[in-house]
């Protein structure tokens, strides 16, 4: 399976987890190394402009992922809190995902956006034993267009 990644160019190459785990985020706590995915390019897009300052774009670089199609958990909607979606996020998702983390069965969870519910994002577990087999298929420039800021 392929998942896409937007993100900025001085750190795209990076798939270790590292800046999430700095900082935590809706699916993991700090200290937690994971990759924030998106099942198309189109949500990756919306995933990463949520987050960038109006004022400031950063140079981007998009990822195409090859994760195994094996190696993924699901989420649906109905089995999380009727207020996932909210910001900040509820504090119940990042828990739900740090139970997958520790327990390593999968590479991949499967969750959906809360920008658009009906996609999906996929958060990538850099701890698990089988991570060496996701791979960077692609990596090139994104170009942003600044009328999405508008």
């Amino acid at each position: 399976m392929r998942v896409y990644r937007i993100t900025g160019r001085k750190h795209a190459s990076d798939i270790t987890g590292k800046g999430a785990a700095l900082y935590g985020g809706r699916w993991n706590k700090k200290g937690s190394p994971v990759v924030y995915t998106g099942g198309n390019m189109e949500i990756a897009l919306l995933e990463t402009l949520v987050h960038i300052p109006q004022m400031l774009i950063p140079d981007l670089d998009m990822l195409t992922l090859k994760i195994p199609d094996s190696s993924i958990t699901e989420i649906h909607k109905n089995q999380l809190p009727d207020n996932w979606f909210d910001y900040p996020a509820p504090t119940i998702l990042t828990e739900i995902a740090e139970t997958w983390i520790r327990r390593g069965e999968t590479i991949a969870l499967k969750v959906p956006s809360c920008i658009i519910h009906s996609a999906h994002n996929y958060i990538l577990n850099c701890l698990h034993p089988n991570y060496n087999q996701v791979l960077i298929e692609k990596h090139t420039e994104f170009h942003f267009d600044t009328r999405l800021l508008r």
